[in-house]
């Protein structure tokens, strides 16, 4: 796990046998497959994907991953926070990936040529300046590859009503004392039963779910700006550090202190 030579950014390479559970993330992720087969869900459905074929995830798309035809699979991601994404493709409102696995050779050959440069800046290597200029054009090379062959403007996708918009915001900000799921019905003017299946139909987790990928992705911003494993475990509505370890072993295949680590180096 390499940090990005800009705040938002950072890549992931990985040769994994994992079997990673259903989550998402807040920020964009494209990169490469290079090895072996995945099997996965997505936000089209399931799919599978081969070496050379590039890989993509929407802010807030729910996916896993599994090997598929052999034990483990190779590939690399570069993680990208919507706000940044959008800056880089001079455009202000949010994109969609229209595809999760994609054939397009130049498409690929750029983000080789991404993650190559991404490679010597993390290692130091020539001037740090240059370097960071070089990560930079390609970064904006790739993303507007993206969007001009395998994107859209975001389609109104969110089917929920208001009632579970609000649910799922209070979710959201309150990760320490999250509503019960009778009180969550009777704000909405459900059941029970019916509020688990129209959230996950929106938002492709139940409620549970869903905060337990808040609470993750909240420690990674934490730890990332420099909180103590312990205090972003308390912050993110973990039981305790041990808690939060788990789950970022089951969505992201790392620890916390991998991510610590990954994001201190300069």
């Amino acid at each position: 796990m390499l940090r990005g030579p800009a705040p938002g950014i950072y890549s992931t390479h990985t040769l994994s046998g994992r079997q990673f559970g259903r989550h998402w993330h807040d920020a964009y992720g494209f990169g490469i497959l290079e090895e072996g087969a995945q099997r996965s869900a997505s936000g089209r459905g399931r799919v599978d994907a081969f070496p050379g074929q590039v890989i993509t995830t929407n802010p807030g798309e729910v996916h896993d991953g599994r090997p598929l035809g052999s034990a483990t699979r190779r590939w690399c991601i570069v993680s990208v926070d919507a706000d940044v994404f959008s800056s880089l493709i001079g455009h202000a409102s949010a994109a969609e990936i229209t595809h999760p696995v994609i054939d397009d050779p130049p498409l690929r050959h750029a983000l080789q040529r991404l993650f190559h440069r991404l490679g010597r800046w993390h290692a130091r290597v020539g001037n740090r300046a240059a370097e960071r200029l070089a990560c930079e054009e390609s970064l904006v090379e790739t993303t507007v590859q993206l969007v001009a062959r395998h994107g859209t403007a975001r389609p109104p996708t969110d089917t929920a009503d208001c009632s579970l918009r609000r649910l799922r915001e209070l979710l959201a900000d309150a990760p320490l004392d999250p509503p019960s799921l009778a009180t969550m019905a009777a704000m909405a003017g459900l059941s029970r039963y019916q509020v688990l299946r129209r959230f996950e139909k929106a938002y492709g987790l139940p409620p549970h779910a869903w905060l337990l990928c808040r609470r993750a992705e909240h420690a990674l911003r934490l730890i990332r700006d420099g909180e103590t494993l312990i205090d972003a475990a308390a912050a993110s509505g973990f039981a305790d550090q041990s808690h939060m370890t788990r789950v970022f072993a089951r969505y992201y295949g790392i620890t916390p202190g991998a991510w610590r680590d990954a994001m201190a180096m300069q």
